[in-house]
């Protein structure tokens, strides 16, 4: 079943293309679905993108639900042993992210 749940997010970053380029990404989409490429029923698939140089400035990944999640909390961890002020928290949003952790 699908659940045709996406979720456009604006991002800065950068992301490495295909051709070996750096581009910038402004735009993330995640969604659950079925996958492209991997060999999986389902997959999380996160778009990382820059839609105002077309279609080649994509990068994509497809995730199984499990590795999704122990990527979420890798993400998290990482955030979380940052000095707040790198990681873009609050004091306040610091300490209810080390709580959750």
């Amino acid at each position: 079943m699908c659940t045709y749940a996406t979720i456009n997010t604006e991002l800065e970053g950068s992301a490495k293309g295909p051709d070996s380029a750096w581009f910038g990404v402004t735009r993330g989409t995640v969604y659950f679905d079925h996958p492209v490429h991997a060999f999986a029923e389902h997959t999380l698939n996160i778009d990382f993108a820059d839609p105002a140089r077309g279609p080649g400035a994509r990068v994509a990944v497809e995730l199984t639900a499990a590795s999704a999640r122990e990527l979420v909390a890798a993400i998290e961890s990482v955030l979380a042993s940052a000095p707040a002020e790198m990681a873009g928290l609050s004091g306040s949003q610091a300490a209810v992210v080390a709580q959750q952790l």
